[in-house]
């Protein structure tokens, strides 16, 4: 018992140090329910080391209004079920933010989020319309939703077209399946809009076959070809382009084309392609250069460096800063314990936030809960990518009018 009431002692003066009175206060915490195991392995590990190694920073500067911060990292395979039980899991440990990074197991767990009053996050996956708040009031797909990078994918292509679409066509090449085809409603809309021509080229999973596909793009001639698909599948495509002839240049990206992609390509090869995008990529950072002089320096990361030199890396930087900032606002608005409530109130508070020159900037409002949908568009020079854009936000009344048209059938 002494050796025992010894050790607490010890632990409460070391808790103390660092979490000042909440010495050995409940952490803030984010459930982190990831494919780490099947068809997103090209970005989980990036996204998931990110956030970890932001809790670990933080931590080591106190915590958020002295409570430390904790991110539990679990696998759901990309299967729904999974998915499900993960959620249920750290829900019974306290958990009420979530995060998914899986469409199809987004869709699974919003209905219950929504039934509990737990935060779903659900950055670049997801329904949609879960950007209206007014009918989604615990969902937060805050950055682009894949109708907002889609609008600006072609008012990007308006702006090459000197404003005039009428005569333009153009392809969209996407996985056929939900992820893929979630921009088909608004690329149509906006076809009857402006007038250009819209040609449909599903590809079926998983990606290795595009043969057909390309030579039709071929025969077709579109004059710009957004791309819906993922990892090893831009590598498969670029090679068709080659073989068929279909110059870089008309090939723009979903924003989940990255470092490793551009390798497997050829870094020369690969000049002229674009992608849109809601982060800042490199590592000239500001948040990231303290990453690495803290933890990688001292030999604290959470896990391989080369993991860290890559969009993704800073894409999960930027998610986590928005979740961990709403942290912040909740503390400092309402105090602490952090309650479902006030995390909310956090969230709906942020302004202009956008991480210190990390991300495009964020408002987000208790109507609109993506936070603006901004990316810009960068080429890829052979060297490093390059903004064609600013950061844009473009047909926002096209968006949200399909966006209220969807919201409007949710019946939970």
């Amino acid at each position: 018992m002494k050796k025992l009431t010894k050790a607490l002692a010890v632990l409460s003066m070391f808790g103390g140090a660092m979490f000042g009175t909440q010495a050995l206060a409940e952490p803030f915490k984010i459930g982190i329910c990831y494919d780490l195991s099947k068809a997103y392995t090209f970005a989980t590990p990036q996204v998931s080391q990110a956030a970890m190694d932001l809790a670990k920073l933080i931590n080591m500067k106190g915590g958020i209004g002295g409570e430390p911060v904790e991110v539990i990292v679990r696998d759901h395979g990309n299967e729904p079920q999974r998915g499900i039980e993960c959620y249920s899991k750290l829900s019974r440990e306290g958990v009420f933010v979530f995060d998914t990074l899986s469409t199809p197991v987004s869709l699974a767990i919003l209905p219950r989020a929504m039934e509990d009053g737990r935060i779903l996050m659900q950055s670049l996956v997801g329904r949609g319309d879960a950007v209206d708040g007014t009918v989604f009031d615990w969902v937060y797909p805050i950055g682009p939703t894949y109708w907002g990078q889609a609008a600006n994918d072609v008012a990007y292509i308006k702006q090459l077209n000197d404003g005039d679409l009428s005569d333009v066509k153009v392809g969209f090449v996407y996985f056929d399946y939900p992820f893929g085809q979630e921009p088909i409603e608004i690329l149509e809309t906006l076809s009857e809009k402006e007038g250009f021509e819209l040609e449909l080229y599903p590809v079926p999973l998983p990606g290795s076959d595009q043969a057909g596909v390309w030579s039709k793009v071929r025969r077709d001639k579109p004059d710009h070809v957004i791309v819906w698909m993922l990892g090893g599948a831009h590598v498969v495509a670029s090679k068709e382009m080659k073989r068929n002839r279909i110059p870089m240049d008309k090939y723009i990206s979903v924003n989940w084309l990255n470092e490793v992609d551009i390798a497997n390509i050829g870094k020369e090869a690969a000049k002229g392609i674009k992608r849109g995008t809601n982060v800042v990529g490199g590592q000239d950072i500001a948040l990231y250069q303290e990453i690495m002089a803290e933890l990688y320096d001292k030999g604290e990361g959470s896990g391989p460096i080369e993991k860290t030199q890559d969009v993704f890396y800073n894409t999960g930087l930027a998610m986590y800063s928005i979740m961990f900032e709403a942290a912040r606002k909740a503390a400092e608005a309402e105090g602490l314990p952090i309650t479902p409530t006030s995390y909310k109130a956090g969230l709906e508070s942020l302004e202009g936030y956008d991480a210190n020159g990390l991300m495009a900037p964020i408002t987000v409002t208790a109507e609109d809960h993506g936070g603006g949908g901004k990316t810009r568009i960068e080429m890829w020079d052979g060297e490093t990518w390059v903004p064609q854009t600013d950061w844009i936000s473009e047909y926002t009344d096209v968006v949200w009018g399909v966006v209220k048209e969807s919201s409007a059938k949710y019946e939970q």
